[in-house]
């Protein structure tokens, strides 16, 4: 299982749920040398590309990857880069991308002159931590020339209402998930529930990743530092739908569009049984955990 890219690494921070941001953190107990907020081009660029033994694609035909989870695909230090990873994903058209931003105010720009209404192969989703930037920035999504959309309120650290935006139709999917780490700001069940209802109600899958290290739930405060409790609460929780399905159309080298049944099919091991990430996930790692 392959499922994150990180063509670059670092970024500057934008808004408040970047006041306590995971990377910057992470960075810091690891020792690394280079400043978090410094953007640097990773050695593992061209990822995608990379083959095996046999000569065979590492990512399998089918597989999603994450893109840019230790920065932003659209942060202005990567502008030099950016081409270079969107010629990737278009050689790379049987696989999915799932992008994310904080920044979709710089997106029309940066978009490679052969988009016309979007890749197939991509998902475009941006995050909104509160309501301010729900209002900020999921208009911008709409307006945007995807075949694919979604949202992620993650940290998620206040309540966020989109009725009106899901209403839309454009919005495939929907992920939460509560704040880690240092600082971490409270995740309230209750937002997580009307959330739930309002994308259940449309038929949107939603996904209820993990509760973040403080959660609250009928008015009572819980600690749960642990990433894996926390996922399993998330699951636990009963607030995870799994909506219409997103339709990625994937293609073969030769233009011919991928059967389904020719896709990669992620398996789950035993300790995705009660995993709150399963509906977004590429299945097992082998990470020998269920050992």
């Amino acid at each position: 299982m392959h499922d994150i890219w990180n063509p670059w690494h670092g970024c500057t921070k934008k808004s408040e749920g970047c006041q306590h941001c995971y990377m910057f953190y992470l960075d810091k107990i690891h020792n690394n040398k280079i400043a978090s907020s410094t953007i640097y081009r990773t050695n593992n660029f061209n990822y995608p590309l990379q083959k095996d033994r046999r000569g065979e694609y590492k990512v399998k035909s089918g597989e999603q990857l994450r893109v840019c989870m230790t920065s932003d695909f659209f942060v202005e230090e990567a502008d030099k880069w950016r081409e270079e990873a969107w010629d990737i994903i278009r050689q790379r058209k049987d696989i999915s991308f799932f992008i994310l931003t904080k920044r979709p105010e710089r997106v029309l720009e940066h978009l490679p002159s052969d988009w016309e209404d979007g890749y197939e192969n991509v998902i475009f989703n941006v995050t909104c931590e509160n309501q301010i930037r729900a209002d900020e920035r999921i208009p911008l999504l709409l307006s945007l020339p995807f075949k694919h959309k979604g949202i992620m309120c993650a940290p998620f650290i206040g309540e966020v209402r989109i009725d009106k935006y899901l209403d839309s139709g454009q919005i495939e999917q929907v992920i939460v998930g509560g704040e880690n780490y240092d600082g971490a700001r409270p995740c309230n069940y209750d937002w997580v529930k009307s959330l739930y209802e309002a994308c259940k109600n449309r038929n949107i899958t939603f996904c209820f990743m993990e509760t973040g290290s403080v959660f609250i739930k009928d008015g009572k405060e819980y600690k749960i530092p642990n990433k894996d409790i926390q996922s399993k609460m998330a699951f636990r929780s009963g607030l995870n739908y799994k909506g219409k399905n997103i339709e990625f159309k994937l293609y073969d080298d030769f233009f011919n569009e991928i059967k389904n049944e020719e896709l990669y099919k992620p398996f789950f091991g035993d300790k995705c049984a009660e995993c709150g990430s399963r509906l977004i996930c590429n299945g097992c790692s082998k990470c020998g955990k269920c050992k």
